[in-house]
């Protein structure tokens, strides 16, 4: 089942919906659950409420898979560049202008107000490692970001079309800055057509910063997983076909 809830978006002011999956048999039960945060949740469940018509339609891998699982999709602004800001960590140039991002405040927002009323109001395994954060694009971007700088509160992170190599420098940057514990799983891929130039070895820009950024990652404990998606898009269709290799990695520590 769908259920929606407003949270008060402090960083930018107003109101955000929250997206909550919960299994159809959970008021019917005592069992607690792990929670994973998406960005984008108005993409997660219903094409009628998707960006661009097409949603991951999470629901209907969430209802047949084997682990029980609260999902909460974390709707951004739709109000101009202000998603790009929203889940930007840092400075960078938006629209032909430089603007702080409000990534680091969107952490904190989710991590102190969303994530508290989560599990104060639903059975929820509340610590690190049953806590995961997923996004794709700007979100996927937010989610490394948060594994990485607020690992204490978030054990998981599935990147998806993130554009690594365009934040590798500031990425690696903050890896090197903090402790990340062992037990971190991450999950990352590109597609083909959103990959960047190809060099002489066949290998493109993307992978290269990608898999540089997994090597820093495993080189501090963490598991990675990264996946080359052939034919792969930017766009939700080919996120889906992706969601159930990357929750079987970060939930089942399964790799196919």
């Amino acid at each position: 089942m769908i259920v929606w809830q407003d949270s008060w978006y402090w960083p930018h002011g107003g109101n955000r919906t929250l997206h909550i999956y919960l299994p159809d048999w959970y008021y019917d039960s005592d069992v607690r659950l792990p929670v994973t945060y998406f960005f984008d949740g108005h993409n997660l469940f219903f094409d009628e409420y998707a960006t661009y018509g097409r949603s991951w339609r999470l629901q209907r891998f969430l209802d047949r898979w084997e682990k029980p699982m609260l999902v909460v999709g974390l709707e951004c602004s739709h109000e101009g560049d202000e998603r790009l800001i929203e889940y930007n960590p840092y400075r960078s140039r938006v629209a032909g202008r430089v603007v702080d991002g409000l990534g680091e405040q969107t952490l904190l927002w989710l991590q102190h107000d969303v994530k508290p009323a989560i599990d104060s109001q639903f059975r929820t395994w509340a610590h690190r490692e049953a806590t995961a954060l997923i996004g794709s694009s700007m979100g996927g971007l937010e989610s490394l970001y948060g594994v990485i700088c607020h690992n204490a509160t978030f054990g998981k992170a599935g990147a998806l079309s993130t554009g690594v190599r365009f934040n590798q420098r500031n990425l690696m940057r903050d890896l090197n800055g903090v402790e990340v514990s062992p037990d971190t799983r991450v999950f990352m891929s590109w597609g083909e057509y959103e990959a960047g130039r190809a060099y002489e070895d066949g290998t493109t820009a993307e992978e290269r910063a990608t898999l540089e950024l997994a090597d820093g990652l495993e080189g501090r404990g963490a598991a990675v997983m990264c996946q080359y998606v052939r034919g792969g898009r930017h766009r939700e269709a080919d996120w889906e076909r992706q969601v159930p290799r990357m929750m079987d990695f970060l939930w089942l520590d399964r790799r196919w």
